[in-house]
C-alpha cells in the first residue's frame, strides 16, 4: 500500500459522511479476534462517533476469544467513544441445533450449521443497531466479498456499509499494521470462526490469500493460461470456481419483472 495514512483518512471521512447523511448516531461492529473486524472497528473508532464493539462467541476457540478481548481492550483504552459488549450465543445456537437435530433425525448439514452461527450474529448486531440507532459496519474485504464470495449470505454479508471491501487482504494487513493493531491479530492466520476444529480461511478455500490476489490480478489483466505457472493456473481455477458458485451472494436479488400488459 503506497499511502496507508491517506487511505485511513479517506475511509474515516467516508464513514463520517455516510453516518451523518444516514441520520443515525454511530456504528455497530462485530469483533471476532480477526484482522478484518479489528481494522473495521478501529476505523469506525477514528470517526469519533459512538462505536459499539460486540463479541458474540459460539463455542469459540479460546485463542480467538483472547484476541478479541485484547483488541477491544486496546480499542477502548485508545478511544473514549468505543463501548464493548460480550454476549455468548452458544446456548441459542445449541438450542437451535437440538431442535433441527430432532427434525432431521441426527442428519445435520455441517456447512448449514456453520452459516447459522453467522446469521445468529447478524441478527444480534441488528438488534443493537436498532436499539442504539446505529448502522452495522461490515468487515468483509475485496477478495472475500467480490472475488471468491467467502462469506455467509445474510450472515456476515448482512450489513449496512462495507468500509474495507475495496481492500485486498494484503492491504488490510498493511493498513492494520499502520494503525498499530495488536501483534497477535496481525500474526494470526485468518479464520471465520464458524467451525469447532479451528480450520483457517485458507484451509477452507484451498489457496492462500496471496495466491488468490494474484489470480484476481491475472484475470483482470486477461493473462492466458499458457503464460502462467502450474500453481497460478491451479489457483485461478479455484478462484473461478468459487466466484461462479458464489455469484448469487454478490449479485442483487433476482426480481421477477412481470410484463406491464399483465398488470
Amino acid at each position: 500500500m503506497k499511502s496507508p495514512e491517506k487511505v485511513k483518512k479517506y475511509i474515516v471521512n467516508w464513514l463520517k459522511e455516510y453516518l451523518v447523511n444516514s441520520k443515525q448516531k454511530g456504528f455497530v461492529v462485530g469483533v471476532s479476534g480477526g484482522i478484518d473486524s479489528a481494522l473495521t472497528s478501529t476505523l469506525c473508532a477514528l470517526t469519533e462517533f459512538p462505536v459499539h464493539a460486540i463479541e458474540m462467541p459460539i463455542h469459540q476457540n479460546k485463542n480467538e476469544i483472547s484476541r478479541s478481548k485484547d483488541h477491544i481492550k486496546w480499542l477502548t483504552s485508545n478511544h473514549e467513544n468505543v463501548k464493548s459488549f460480550s454476549h455468548s450465543l452458544t446456548n441459542v445456537f445449541d438450542t437451535f441445533k437440538d431442535e433441527i437435530e430432532i427434525e432431521r433425525r441426527g442428519k445435520l448439514d455441517l456447512l448449514s450449521l456453520a452459516n447459522t452461527r453467522a446469521r445468529l450474529r447478524m441478527a444480534t448486531l441488528y438488534y443493537f443497531a436498532g436499539s442504539y440507532k446505529c448502522i452495522v459496519a461490515g468487515t468483509g474485504n475485496k477478495v472475500e466479498d467480490f472475488g471468491v464470495g467467502f462469506y455467509t449470505k445474510y450472515g456476515d454479508g448482512g450489513v449496512d456499509i462495507s468500509p474495507i471491501a475495496d481492500l485486498i487482504k494484503s492491504e488490510v494487513f498493511s493498513l492494520a499494521s499502520h494503525l498499530n493493531i495488536i501483534k497477535s491479530i496481525l500474526t494470526t492466520k485468518p479464520t471465520d470462526g464458524l467451525w469447532d476444529d479451528g480450520r483457517t480461511d485458507e484451509d477452507q478455500i484451498g489457496a492462500s490469500y496471496k495466491d488468490l490476489e494474484k489470480a484476481m490480478e491475472l484475470i483482470e489483466r486477461k493473462i492466458p493460461d499458457n503464460n502462467l505457472t502450474e500453481k497460478e493456473v491451479k489457483t485461478r481455477k479455484i478462484y473461478q470456481k468459487l466466484n461462479s458458485q458464489n455469484k448469487h451472494k454478490m449479485l442483487p436479488i433476482p426480481v421477477c419483472n412481470i410484463p406491464k400488459k399483465y398488470l
